[in-house]
């Protein structure tokens, strides 16, 4: 096993360990450990709310839940020799629930969740269509996840960090809260807003204190989005066996990680539509001096993905066009096909017992395929939603015989404002 060396104790509270990582990216945040191109090493991650979710049959949580606090990412680290322009090479050498814990009151104890967010606290990609806030409890089995708020379903999880990075320049910093401060100043009153401004409040930074956190805290970016150091990418084919190329902005790289998933489908299109657990990573650094001239990487990643999915082979496809649910056509708008898609696939799964929620968390935490399928033929973009049918204990492939019903249990637990 890699040396450990970002550790958590699951007693604690994040911002209570012995080595504090941060919730916000700033070039300013000093990192907590150096490490050499061509080190690995063990890193253990807090789930995104630290410990604020629960393994409970209420939604509460999830309407509740503090957006202020995350993500929880452990880090910064550090790469000698690392300077901007390179490229840093991370090799995500192994990853999975919190170590030697299989249960608890942490997810990645044994269990992990997905939350439909509501509206006024997030929302989600069909918030239109999913106001309010619901849960799902999904059980660890080994590589196996079950829940007992959707019956009938169980697959292989798709383990992966959904947020890895490293840090912004000052220069880039302010490009950021310039360009997201001008999308929010369009429609201000929005519900969910377009963009998160900085916010001191529950800022985590490492080891700053006194007059220079409160510098930073009013600076700092949020870490929901992702952007062109990385960030929030939820992308769950970044699994173990992967290779990530990021852009480095600032001395040393500065690379953090979080977020992690033990299964999600593309798009973690519920928000927190993914299971979201607390674990371990280990990862291998390396550097590729001048990476960012010479293979054009002015920004974001290069990813090659692991070699070991699930291994599934029969799909139900569901598809959508770019014309709204009461008929407006919009021009090659492949957002609008993709919910079309899956939505689509929502209300077929419907048919066989389930609800429109426990639908909506299902395509959310499973390991869908969703792809931009037709993007050039006016005025319709076409999407599909690929869903592995060997996910579900009953044949969900349409026949004359009709469709199985389930008994769908008391359904996703759910909690309104």
């Amino acid at each position: 096993m890699p040396e450990v060396l970002f550790p958590l104790d699951s007693a604690k509270r994040f911002a209570d360990q012995q080595l504090v990582g941060h919730n916000r990216w700033h070039p300013d945040i000093p990192a907590v450990v150096t490490v050499r191109p061509g080190q690995s090493f063990r890193v253990h991650c807090r789930e995104w709310f630290d410990g604020e979710i629960h393994n409970d049959d209420s939604a509460t949580d999830v309407r509740d839940a503090p957006l202020s606090i995350v993500h929880a990412l452990s880090g910064p680290f550090a790469v000698q020799g690392a300077e901007p322009g390179d490229l840093l090479v991370v090799d995500i050498l192994d990853l999975g629930p919190i170590p030697q814990e299989d249960s608890g009151p942490l997810a990645g104890q044994g269990w992990g969740y997905t939350g439909i967010f509501a509206r006024q606290n997030g929302g989600g990609f069909l918030t239109d269509y999913f106001p309010d806030a619901y849960k799902a409890v999904w059980d660890f089995s080994g590589q196996t996840a079950t829940s007992r708020h959707i019956p009938g379903v169980s697959f292989t999880g798709m383990t992966h960090p959904g947020l890895m990075g490293t840090a912004p320049s000052a220069a880039l910093l302010e490009k950021w809260n310039r360009r997201e401060a001008a999308v929010r100043a369009s429609d201000p009153d929005r519900v969910p807003p377009l963009s998160l401004p900085p916010l001191p409040q529950d800022a985590i930074l490492g080891s700053l204190t006194g007059a220079e956190f409160d510098r930073v805290a009013a600076e700092a970016a949020r870490t929901a989005p992702p952007r062109e150091n990385g960030g929030n990418q939820d992308i769950k084919n970044m699994t173990k066996g992967s290779r990530v190329f990021y852009p480095v902005y600032v001395p040393g790289a500065n690379l953090s990680v979080g977020d992690l998933h033990f299964s999600q489908g593309d798009g973690e299109i519920t928000f927190c539509g993914a299971i979201e657990m607390g674990g371990f990573i280990d990862l291998h650094v390396d550097l590729i001096k001048g990476g960012m001239d010479t293979y054009g990487v002015a920004e974001n990643t290069i990813i090659l993905p692991g070699n070991i999915p699930p291994q599934y082979s029969r799909w139900l496809a569901f598809s959508g066009i770019s014309v709204s649910t009461d008929g407006e056509q919009r021009y090659l708008d492949s957002q609008l096909a993709f919910q079309r898609a899956c939505l689509h696939a929502i209300d077929y799964l419907t048919k066989f017992g389930y609800s429109p929620e426990q639908a909506y968390l299902i395509l959310g935490a499973a390991p869908i395929e969703g792809r931009f399928s037709g993007v050039v033929d006016i005025p319709n973009s076409c999407a599909t939603v690929y869903l592995p049918t060997e996910i579900f204990d009953f044949d969900v492939r349409p026949s004359a015989d009709g469709p199985t019903r389930i008994n769908s249990g008391g359904g996703a637990p759910t909690a309104k404002f």
